[in-house]
Parts: C-alpha cells; sequence; structure tokens
C-alpha cells in the first residue's frame, strides 16, 4: 500500500494534466504515491499525449462524461493509498504540501481530510469560504441592505482549532481511507460542483477537516477552460453550478431551505424586471431596453425548475444539464 493515491480528472485537457503531475513528481520526495488520471471520454489524444510524458501512471477511461464525483469515486475503487488525494488537473505544486500533509495527518489521527490554501498563479492567496453558512448566504439574492440579516440569520460555525473549518474544496483534498469507508464515496448525483461541500458534511460527522493555512498551492484559474468571468451580481451562477448547489442545500438542510431559496429566485424576478422598467421611464428610455441581464436569469430561472420535483423529493440520478442549457 502506498502513501497517498492522487487522483487527477482529465477532460479534454492534457496539457493542464500533464503539468499536474510533473509538479507532483518535482515537489513530492517523501511519501510514496500513486497517480491515477481518469478520463471523462474527451474524445481527444489525450491518453496519448499525457502517457506518452508520464508512462508510470494508471489511466481509466470513463467512456462517458462522468463528472467529478464518479470519476473520482472510480479511481477511489483502483487507489491502493492509505490516503486520497483529489488533485484538479489545473494545479500546480510551488511546495512539499502532498508531504506535509500526509505526515501531519499521520500525526493526527482525528482528521479525516485535510487541504493547503487556494494560491493564483502569482502565489497570491485565493479567498474560500470558511463554513457552510457562509458558503449558503450567497445564495440568496436581495438587497445590500439585508445582506446584514442574512449573515445573522445564518452564523458560521465556530471552532476552538483555527485550523478546522466546515468543508474543504476538491482541487486540493487529502482523504483519509478509513473516514471514507465509514461514510462512503462522492454523491454519484452531482455532475459538477457542490459534491465537495456535501462529502465534506459527511466526513466532518467522523473527523476533523482542516486547512493547513502555511502551505499552499497554485490554482490556474486565469488559465482554466473551467472558469467563467461573465457575472453580476445577480447572474453569479451558471446553471449546472446552481443545479448541483440547490441539490446539495436540499440534503443537508431539508426540503424547506431550498423551497425558500427558490422562492426567492421566483420573486426576484418581477421585482428585478421592475425595477429595471423602472429606470427606463425615468431616463426616457423603452421600457423593454437593456434587460438582457434579467432576460438571462429569469432564462436560468426556468431552466432551473426543470429541477425542481426531482430536488423537492431527493431523487437519486443524474443531475448533468446540457451545454446549451448552461450559458443561457
Amino acid at each position: 500500500m502506498v502513501d497517498v493515491s492522487i487522483l487527477i480528472i482529465n477532460y479534454k485537457c492534457a496539457d493542464l494534466t500533464i503539468a499536474a503531475i510533473q509538479s507532483v513528481k518535482d515537489w513530492t520526495k517523501r511519501v510514496s504515491y500513486e497517480v491515477i488520471v481518469v478520463d471523462n471520454d474527451s474524445q481527444d489524444q489525450s491518453k496519448a499525449q499525457v502517457l506518452e510524458q508520464h508512462p508510470d501512471i494508471q489511466w481509466i477511461d470513463m467512456g462517458y462524461n462522468a463528472g467529478f464525483a464518479r470519476a473520482n469515486n472510480r479511481a477511489i475503487q483502483a487507489a491502493q493509498g492509505r490516503y486520497y488525494l483529489l488533485l484538479n488537473a489545473d494545479t500546480l505544486q510551488n511546495t512539499d504540501a502532498i508531504d506535509v500533509c500526509v505526515e501531519r495527518m499521520d500525526a493526527e489521527p482525528d482528521v479525516a481530510a485535510s487541504a493547503p490554501m487556494q494560491l493564483y498563479g502569482n502565489g497570491s492567496p485565493q479567498p474560500y469560504f470558511e463554513s457552510f453558512a457562509e458558503f449558503r448566504r450567497i445564495f440568496y439574492i436581495v438587497p445590500i441592505r439585508l445582506q446584514a440579516w442574512v449573515e445573522r440569520m445564518l452564523p458560521a460555525t465556530v471552532y476552538t482549532d483555527p485550523r478546522q473549518h466546515d468543508w474543504l474544496v476538491g482541487a486540493f483534498m487529502v482523504v483519509r481511507r478509513e473516514a471514507v469507508q465509514k461514510v462512503g464515496a462522492l454523491d454519484e448525483s452531482f455532475f459538477m460542483y457542490g459534491e465537495d461541500v456535501e462529502w465534506s458534511y459527511r466526513l466532518g460527522k467522523v473527523g476533523k477537516l482542516l486547512y493547513y493555512k502555511d502551505l499552499g498551492f497554485l490554482h490556474l484559474t486565469s488559465d482554466s477552460p473551467f472558469r467563467r468571468t461573465d457575472v453580476s451580481y445577480v447572474n453569479r451562477f451558471n446553471v449546472q453550478m446552481q443545479v448541483s448547489n440547490l441539490l446539495w442545500l436540499r440534503k443537508q438542510y431539508g426540503v424547506g431551505a431550498y423551497l425558500v431559496v427558490m422562492l426567492n429566485y421566483a420573486l426576484l424576478i418581477p421585482i428585478f424586471t421592475g425595477w429595471k422598467a423602472f429606470v427606463n421611464l425615468k431616463n426616457r428610455r423603452p421600457l423593454g431596453s437593456e434587460m438582457e441581464n434579467q432576460r438571462r436569469f429569469a432564462r436560468r430561472f426556468q431552466m432551473l425548475l426543470r429541477y425542481f420535483w426531482p430536488t423537492v423529493f431527493n431523487r437519486p440520478g443524474f443531475y448533468k444539464i446540457k451545454p446549451e442549457e448552461n450559458i443561457a
């Protein structure tokens, strides 16, 4: 048994995967490891390109685009390590973080999972959610003056250990094998987004989840094909992200919490549209001018409604939307 199994999901990003593996090799010297790459039906030359550069890895073809949870679960089935490291393809090591995480978790058996801090490509720290409550707050789209009220209604968890948090980001997440045996693998209803949050909730029941704030890794958000930049205060999510986020909310906090958020979005449509119409009228423009932001939000809400009943009843399935729906 090796110390850590490093699990990387490849989807049309061979160059990123190759660089991620090389950085692991460059920086990981004190613990033993294996690298397992799972390909989500890239339909390109990814396999040949990655194996040419790293013939010592294990390659698994999913045969379809299985998303994050199912692909990582397939890798977990094949993994031999005492720990599993979920590692994004768009990451680079710049310290011996893998070595240190394993060494520290060996010394603290009550830790279920750990992670270093995410850094931008220039080495500066990326912001992160420190609690479930902080993450839930962004679901609500309310006037700025009401944000303080939302914070009071959803207080953050307080831990005596400053390293401990409610959840860890799946871009770099070291998980103890025994913890997974107790709580199960990732929930395969999730296609992408939200699965690491839900898994953290279960893992947190059997051990601590720690961020090692003196360690870091580079997460290449500016160069990654997986990021979006066309966001606004109202249109802050793509549809796939919010379908997954709401699925997590329903699973962890129940149907009432889910319905409250959906009601918030439903009421926002006439309020947001009416406000813009009033501004147009005041400025002597046609009532329907410059309404693209409002129309985009309405279309996205309509797509969320397609998953309303499965989410209300928490039905097992595969909550994967079509690409054309995600960018509407």
